[in-house]
């Protein structure tokens, strides 16, 4: 592991990455304290597949439509009534 203060760390960004690239983890610093970690990105674990869940949720035919006293609550409903 290489732990670097940040502003160590400007000047050798390359050379950080490439220890990144290596498969050892950067430890970013300031004043001593660690504060952020340099790690190789992997990507997603998996492709998203659209339509994963069809089928397996439902959805209220009336989930677009408040209650009256909700709506108005929210200013949405006929002030006087």
């Amino acid at each position: 592991m290489v732990v670097r203060n940040i502003s160590q760390a400007k000047a050798e960004l390359s050379a950080l990455i490439e220890e990144v690239r290596k498969g050892n983890e950067v430890i970013l610093a300031k004043a001593g304290k660690p504060v952020a970690k340099l790690v190789a990105y992997r990507g997603p674990a998996r492709p998203r597949e659209p339509g994963a869940l069809a089928g397996k949720i439902w959805i209220a035919p009336d989930f677009d439509t408040l209650p009256d006293d909700m709506a108005r609550a929210f200013g949405m409903g006929d002030p006087r009534s």
